[in-house]
């Protein structure tokens, strides 16, 4: 078990990691998510003894990393699937962790089995793709055969087959009482991946629950609702009418409704009280990837804003041109407005709109200048 105390790491006025407490615990896969710049990178080296803590202290197993016994046959890691000498084969790289470790020979070609790399293992690792890469770092991090495991982007790089294959790597071991420790940022693999999830922000504890109730407490089911395309008065209607009863109703892009607030047989009867007819009327709860849009969107280090071009490219011809849309009511202060039902988040402050720059001061009114005498202009030499 990796187990945090009072984790704080500080360069110099920057504080990466303040304060942060949390359990790894064996037999689940815990996913590790936070925004860019959050500090879950500077943790996992804390963890792994690459960085002392400023403060408090992080043990696995009760001891901190560099009191383990012959530590890579209890602990694996993957940082930087960069981190290899390009000259050397696939098979020497390994060959030479093993050696450093007391692991026989033998294991270094198993491991390359297990990842798929047996037919290129007397290959330089310079040559290698940034998938292949990824595959060596996590035979590397198997080598020992530990008990406790850390991955930082597992599967960047990898093809849809090796998303699968590490997907089910993760869960076969936790299913073997190891514990898994692994931070991405593609949500909808956590989602498929992760058993439990640690979220942190600005480098401070977020989030300490499960999959299902971290998006239970930060999100709100919906129903969305479709009436037939064209009937701009009865969806009107209908809006008006659910908004009556309680409801929230937001506009989404393709024409449909998102309502929350009322449960679905309520709204079927609405809708038969207002004569509207529905072409869609089904339960929806929120995905991994929203739920932590919405806990994280206040903790974003770096945000992107809109490419104005600054008239760099010529206006688009009028001939078949439309304006586009407008965005959906209700969706124009942020991207996830908070719903009935949410639980209240600190992080989650809205983001102040950018100040149009000030009107330039109108020009001092210049003197002219008399006329001085014409110039004879030089004759070209």
């Amino acid at each position: 078990m990796i187990e945090a105390v009072g984790l704080t790491k500080r360069y110099g006025a920057k504080t990466a990691v303040h304060n942060l407490t949390f359990q790894v615990r064996p037999g689940a896969v815990t996913g590790f998510l936070g925004p860019n710049g959050s500090g879950k990178s500077t943790t996992m080296r804390m963890i792994l003894g690459l960085d002392v803590p400023s403060a408090g202290r992080v043990t696995i197993g009760g001891q901190p990393f560099h009191k383990l016994p012959n530590a890579p046959r209890q602990v694996g890691a993957l940082l930087d699937a960069k981190a290899v000498h390009g000259g050397r084969s696939a098979r020497m790289h390994l060959l030479s962790l093993a050696q450093l470790s007391g692991i026989p020979a033998r294991r270094v070609d198993e491991v390359l089995g297990v990842v798929g790399l047996q037919d290129v293992a007397r290959k330089r690792s310079k040559g290698f793709s940034l998938g292949m890469g990824q595959r060596l770092g996590i035979a590397a991090a198997l080598l020992g055969d530990p008990q406790v495991l850390l991955f930082d982007e597992p599967v960047n790089g990898l093809d849809p087959e090796g998303i699968l294959w590490v997907r089910n790597l993760m869960k076969g071991l936790a299913a073997e009482g190891r514990t898994v420790f692994v931070s991405s940022h593609l949500m909808s693999e956590m989602a498929l991946t992760a058993d439990h999830l640690i979220v942190i922000g600005r480098g401070q504890l977020m989030a300490d629950m499960s999959v299902k109730d971290f998006i239970s407490a930060n999100s709100a089911g919906f129903a969305r609702v479709r009436t037939p395309d064209g009937e701009v008065a009865a969806r009107e209607k209908l809006t008006t009418a659910l908004v009556e009863a309680g409801a929230q109703v937001l506009s989404e892009q393709d024409g449909a409704l998102r309502v929350t607030g009322l449960a679905l047989p309520r709204i079927s009867d609405i809708a038969h009280d207002v004569d509207t007819r529905l072409w869609e009327l089904s339960p929806h709860q929120a995905s991994l990837e929203e739920a932590y849009m919405r806990m994280t969107q206040g903790a974003v280090d770096y945000r992107s804003t809109q490419d104005q071009r600054a008239g760099l490219q010529a206006p688009p011809a009028q001939h078949g041109w439309q304006q586009p849309a407008a965005a959906p009511q209700g969706w124009a202060e942020q991207a996830y407005p908070v719903l009935p039902g949410e639980q209240p988040n600190p992080y989650a402050q809205p983001v102040a709109a950018p100040q149009a720059p000030a009107p330039a001061a109108p020009a001092a009114p210049t003197t002219p200048r008399p006329p001085g005498p014409l110039r004879r202009a030089r004759p070209p030499t």
